[in-house]
Formats: structure tokens, sequence, C-alpha cells
């Protein structure tokens, strides 16, 4: 058995998306290779509904695949093919975009006024990407949750000590888990050797160890020129990238840690990227655009 070392650590950037509303962007827009086949990962997380009530109106997607996760509030959502519904707190949907299809997400908070959710990006291989639409919508409900010693890990997509998440037939073959670890507890998770794994921390502290010795992941004093030791633990809002193993060790801190771990098998195919439309040549972009202004940009289901 192998630990993974950490080869990537840090923390999301503050941006502003769809008509206005603020989250933070946890990887994106960069080189995609380093968490082939997940593309863009955005954090939105505000206690004030100007920040996110105007949401993000209709826009497209093609070549992809989108994974929204609700933890709090709600997201009302609806597409071209008449597709309509709400999420709620702990719900998922997972989205395969496809050949087309124009969407518009609208976060709503709680009764207190908070919202927070994630949404990431998978790659379609190109023999999928031109493929027709559709939809899992998962209810918090039928989320399992596996329990190991206090650890606790809702697994949304693959299969995680013995127990399988509901989401599936997706390219990637991808583990989804929302782990929670409790106070001073270090824990081994089981990784499968030949996918692309992370972690993000979005609650408490912790620190992830390679083989030999701990490993603090970067928080925010470093990047103003102080050294750490490996006594800082790594914190909110951090991203921690995994280099090759089957195994990743956790030590929470004092209040615990809570992350979302995510493995998935790597498509390495060229990527050519223009906002929410992925292709793999520039050529097969244009032709996307040029669908979009002609109006052919969605496909007749067979």
């Amino acid at each position: 058995m192998s630990i993974r070392p950490v080869k990537h650590e840090s923390i999301a950037q503050p941006t502003m998306e769809g008509a206005g509303v603020k989250l933070h962007r946890v990887f994106g827009f960069g080189d995609p290779s380093m968490t082939d086949p997940f593309l863009m990962m955005d954090d939105f997380r505000n206690d004030n509904p100007a920040d996110y009530i105007r949401g993000f109106p209709w826009h497209p997607h093609r070549g992809i695949e989108t994974i929204t996760y609700v933890l709090a509030g709600t997201v009302e959502h609806g597409d071209s093919l008449g597709n309509n519904g709400v999420m709620g707190a702990g719900d998922v949907q997972w989205m395969t975009a496809g050949s087309g299809i124009l969407h518009q997400e609208m976060p709503r908070g709680d009764f207190a006024g908070k919202m927070h959710g994630f949404q990431l990006w998978a790659n379609l291989p190109s023999s999928l990407k031109m493929t027709a639409p559709r939809y899992q919508d998962i209810k918090s409900a039928d989320i399992p949750v596996v329990d190991d010693d206090g650890t606790a890990v809702r697994i949304i997509s693959g299969s995680f000590w013995g127990r399988s998440g509901p989401v599936d037939g997706i390219a990637a073959e991808p583990v989804y888990l929302d782990v929670s670890v409790p106070p001073g507890k270090r824990k081994v998770l089981p990784v499968d050797t030949y996918r692309s794994a992370f972690a993000y921390i979005f609650a408490g502290s912790g620190t992830f160890r390679d083989a030999s010795k701990p490993f603090g992941v970067k928080v925010e004093k470093e990047y103003q020129g102080e050294e750490l030791n490996i006594r800082d633990l790594s914190g909110n809002r951090t991203l921690v990238v995994f280099d090759t193993g089957d195994e990743v060790t956790v030590q929470a801190g004092e209040k615990g840690i809570r992350f979302l771990l995510v493995t998935g098998k790597p498509i390495q195919e060229p990527v050519a990227w223009h906002g929410p439309i992925v292709m793999n040549t520039r050529e097969e972009l244009q032709q996307a655009m040029r669908e979009l202004q002609n109006g052919t940009f969605i496909k007749p289901a067979h």
C-alpha cells in the first residue's frame, strides 16, 4: 500500500460568475491536465442574498458534465428541453450536457439567507461529446452514508467501503465523496491508483500526510512570505491535489475536518475550451459558436 503524496495545494480564489454571483474558484481555466478529467470547480457560499440572488441565467453547455452539490439553500433549475426542478440541501444534480443544452440555475437561500454548494465540471471524451443530454437528479435521502469509527462518508458516485453511490454511467468512472473526520482522528482512505485525485476542504482543518512526514498545506500567511512548519494545518477553501498511490491519509485538527474527495479516470485528450463549451479542437469550438448564433446548437432527440 502506498500513501499518495501532495503534488499541489492552493487556496480557492474569489471571483464572480453568472449575473453577479460571488463565489470562490477552486480550480479551472489553467492547466487541465493537473486534474484531468475534471476541468473546473466552484464553491458558492454566501450568507448575503445580494451576493447570489441574481443567479446564473440562461447559458449553453456542450462537451462536459456539470455536477452540482447543494449543502444549504436551494437551486431552481430549468433547461431548453423542458426540464425543471428545485435542488435542496444535500441534493445532487449530475447533468451530462453532451451535444448541447441551454439552462439556468437560480440559487435561493435558506430561512437565514444562507446559500452553500459546489459545482464541478467533468470533461467528456471525444467519443461522447455529442451524446444526447441527460440528467441524474439525486435526493439527499438517496445518498448512502457509511461510518467507520466516527468518520462519516457520503457516497455520491462510485464505490467506497462496500457501498455505491446513486450516480452511474459516467465516462470518467468518478468517485465523489463528502468526508467528515472527527477531531484529532487520523484516517486512511483507499483510492484507485490509476485515477486522478483531489481533496477540497470546506470546514475544519487537518493535515494530509505522505508516507514519511506530515505535509502542511498552504494557508494564507504563506502567501505573505512566512514559512510554514509541519504543525500547520490546511483549512477552509484549500485544494489538495494528490500524486499517485492507492491511499490518502488525513489527520484531523482539533475541530475535525470536512472535505470533498474526488477521483476520476484521466481522459488524456486535447482540450479546446471556451467558457461552458469544451471540445477537442478549435474548429469544433468555432462550429459550436456558429450553431449558437444560427439556432442549431440544440440537437433533436433521436
